[in-house]
């Protein structure tokens, strides 16, 4: 376990943080990490993040594949981190249509395979797996493999059937709400008394870790979904599930899931990886959703099935 999270809490040597143009001239803030000189070299990494997260949340996993020879390339979403703000409201995050974010991640997927060296590969965590799948479903996107950690291919609507909890958000988005907050917290209703710590990880010191990035980037920091995100979440997984979609990627994938994952469903996960030509599952067993900061006995097990995964299907070329 490490206890000296000081590393992973300010940015990196050889980390460049920029700025991309998108084509409506939004401004999307970029990183890259290189690997040293003297590194062997495995090919280039782009990450995506979930929602209501900023890449400085995964410095320790970038930090890993970069000391791998992996070039690490990503992005902060449209909306959220430090690529600005759809709302006045700056702690609400919202989008009107997941297409948008597509076009974002079409946009600088063409950059990156085009300025990088092969393989590529990408690897994602819940809403950017989302994006992700249906950006290679769409033929927006393509790689040489792609991992997702708890990808967001479903919603948990608890006793409402996902019909209508897509009815319930098309209607308060009618009602003129789309652009108020769908919940007071920042992943969804909770329960009681539930921290929310315990729906993302284990481990206090890699939570503790957001915590430190809020005080010194006050910016980074977020909250809850609008109904507009919400709608616009239920929408894009219906089209995912649409017949014939997920059939056309047949790239080869991993698909990981946490076991007390209460933010995504792992049915439709597993549904999905049904579906997939060539795509891997593994269910990790006792771990909340985050599964790249949870507690070493989780996260060892999700970064070994990646980098066995890549190492099996994404080799350098001789």
């Amino acid at each position: 376990m490490i206890t000296d999270r000081s590393p992973f809490r300010t940015h990196p040597p050889g980390c460049r943080i920029n700025r991309q143009k998108m084509d409506d001239g939004w401004s999307v803030r970029t990183f890259d990490l290189r690997p040293a000189p003297d590194q062997p070299r495995q090919g280039s990494l782009l990450f995506l993040s979930g929602f209501n997260e900023f890449f400085e949340k995964y410095l320790e996993s970038l930090c890993h594949w970069q000391q791998a020879g992996w070039q690490v390339s990503g992005f902060d979403w449209r909306g959220q981190g430090g690529s600005g703000r759809l709302l006045a409201n700056p702690r609400i995050g919202h989008i009107d249509d997941y297409a948008r974010l597509i076009d974002d991640l079409a946009l600088i997927a063409d950059r990156w395979r085009a300025t990088t060296p092969g393989p590529h590969v990408i690897i994602c965590h819940s809403m950017g797996g989302h994006l992700a799948m249906r950006a290679l479903a769409e033929g927006r996107i393509t790689a040489d493999a792609v991992a997702m950690s708890a990808p967001m291919l479903g919603l948990p609507t608890g006793p409402l059937p996902t019909r209508w909890a897509r009815a319930l958000a098309a209607m308060m988005c009618r009602w003129g709400l789309a652009d108020h907050a769908a919940w007071r917290r920042a992943e969804r209703p909770l329960l009681p008394g539930m921290p929310r710590a315990a729906l993302l990880t284990h481990d206090m010191a890699r939570w503790a870790d957001e915590a430190h990035w809020f005080a010194r980037c006050p910016e980074l920091e977020l909250g809850p979904p609008s109904w507009g995100w919400l709608r616009a979440a239920l929408q894009s997984v219906e089209r995912l599930e649409a017949d014939g979609v997920l059939e056309r990627i047949k790239l080869p994938m991993l698909l990981l899931m946490a076991g007390k994952d209460r933010l995504v469903a792992n049915g439709a996960i597993q549904r999905a990886a049904a579906r997939l030509p060539h795509a891997r599952t593994l269910l990790i067993a006792g771990a909340y959703h985050e599964l790249l900061r949870e507690a070493d006995g989780y996260r060892d097990q999700a970064m070994n099935a990646i980098d066995g995964f890549l190492a099996d299907v994404a080799r350098p070329p001789a």
